[in-house]
């Protein structure tokens, strides 16, 4: 793992001069045999900065798989933040689909060529790409094609089920929390829910329960904008309007939008697609609120941080509009990925410098806390500024210390935790993944 983000990249520039020149014949639309070949091309012109595997399997059984870079892949390293692009969630919205097939193929071309840029990305992160989340739902569309598919064929699984409406409903259980002071992170799953959600989204979950991703983003189609959290309005009764529904780290969402729009050729523009969004970015629930999406259980099951980016108007665009849409995302792509360089990581330890997993941190003023990977190390996303940050976990004191985090690469800040005095062993209830499966949602509030 190479050390160093703190030089500003001239990024459009060297991805100009560094990039391959496409034409029109590099792109096609791929099926799910075709899309396979393609994820193992690469691994095999890449095999030692390069992983398959398969997080699970469509309704249909065709694999999710996950392309890896890494430069060692298949291994966390301590302080190397885990990242995900997710594709085609909607089968029928195909755009993200194939631009995650066509960066992984640009990602592996560039480190060949020794980009520098690329190779402290790939050396320095460990990134996941999934193009296809409904790969079932992929082919219902494509056997339309792009001339004549419908708005929602082939938009859900095989069962014709909406994967971005199939998460567990845990904002309900935050908003209840926001007035009871209850937990504000890692919020517990219903009794039950395995049987309550589609293999993609189980296989999805259980990903995410696997890997400590810090960022992500889930490329849509149908708009133009990087829309972020929350999708689901806090006041759902006022029917017709649309109200504002901010998380607690609002201000670095919008940022994280905003590093997307305003690194895409187009997006940040605002007029797409008949519509208007400021500065090409939108909260979720001022658009329309959404329940049991994505992006919002990201945030309130894990430490991960995603946006949805809806990328074209056309969901289904024909092979010939793919080399423009590249060419327009392309930066946004490398762009986004390095925002999970910013902010705060560190590791915390006992007295003994064993790494202590699943501790709790918290910044002062911000009401959502983030915890320690197995390995004992975290990544909190910040804007620039002055915190305070306290590190917790059951049976240690607390130790809370101030940093300043400026513009560039991450700032280190570790902790080391004493050993509580053993009276003193059950004055702060931990609120760890361990201790989940005890907490009880309210029967008219849970997930539904």
């Amino acid at each position: 793992m190479l050390q160093g983000w703190n030089r500003p990249w001239l990024g459009a520039l060297l991805l100009g001069l560094m990039g391959t020149l496409v034409s029109g014949s590099d792109f096609q639309h791929h099926h799910y045999e075709e899309l396979v070949r393609a994820l193992f091309a690469v691994q095999s012109e890449c095999p030692y900065i390069t992983r398959i595997y398969s997080i699970g399997h469509s309704v249909e059984g065709r694999h999710l798989y996950v392309l890896e870079f890494s430069d060692n892949p298949g291994i966390h390293e301590a302080l190397e933040p885990e990242f995900k692009y997710v594709g085609n969630m909607h089968g029928n919205e195909v755009l993200g689909r194939e631009l995650l097939i066509k960066f992984s193929q640009f990602l592996c071309e560039e480190y060949r060529a020794g980009n520098q840029r690329i190779m402290r990305l790939i050396h320095d992160t460990r990134i996941h790409i999934l193009p296809s989340m409904n790969p079932d739902g992929y082919e219902v569309a494509a056997r339309q094609g792009p001339e004549f598919n419908g708005y929602l064929v082939g938009r859900g699984n095989s069962r014709d089920i909406d994967l971005n409406r199939n998460f567990p409903d845990l904002n309900a259980l935050m908003y209840y929390y926001e007035k009871t002071s209850g937990r504000n992170h890692h919020l517990p799953l219903p009794d039950n829910w395995e049987q309550q959600v589609e293999p993609e989204t189980l296989a999805v979950i259980k990903w995410m329960q696997n890997y400590n991703f810090i960022l992500s983003a889930n490329l849509h189609g149908g708009a133009v904008v990087a829309n972020y959290p929350f999708d689901k309005s806090r006041d759902p009764r006022i029917r017709g309007r649309t109200t504002y529904s901010a998380t607690a780290d609002d201000k670095i969402f919008k940022q994280l939008a905003r590093t997307y729009s305003y690194a895409h050729s187009w997006m940040h523009k605002g007029w797409n697609c008949g519509d208007f969004f400021n500065e090409g970015i939108t909260n979720g629930a001022s658009w329309y609120s959404l329940s049991k999406g994505m992006q919002d259980f990201n945030y309130l099951y894990s430490n991960c941080f995603e946006i949805t980016l809806e990328l074209s108007c056309d969901k289904f665009p024909p092979a010939s509009a793919l080399p423009r849409e590249w060419l327009g995302n392309r930066e946004a792509l490398v762009s986004y990925l390095e925002q999970v360089h910013h902010g705060i990581k560190g590791m915390v330890y006992d007295e003994n410098n064993n790494p202590i997993g699943n501790a709790e941190i918290a910044v002062s003023g911000i009401n959502h806390d983030v915890s320690t990977g197995v390995d004992g190390d975290y990544f909190r996303l910040l804007l620039p500024g002055t915190y305070t940050v306290t590190a917790s976990a059951p049976g240690y004191v607390p130790t809370t210390s101030t940093v300043t985090v400026g513009p560039a690469e991450a700032i280190q800040l570790h902790f080391y935790l004493k050993a509580a005095p053993k009276q003193n062993l059950n004055i702060k209830a931990h609120h760890g993944k361990k201790n989940l499966s005890s907490t009880k949602v309210p029967l008219n509030l849970g997930p539904r």
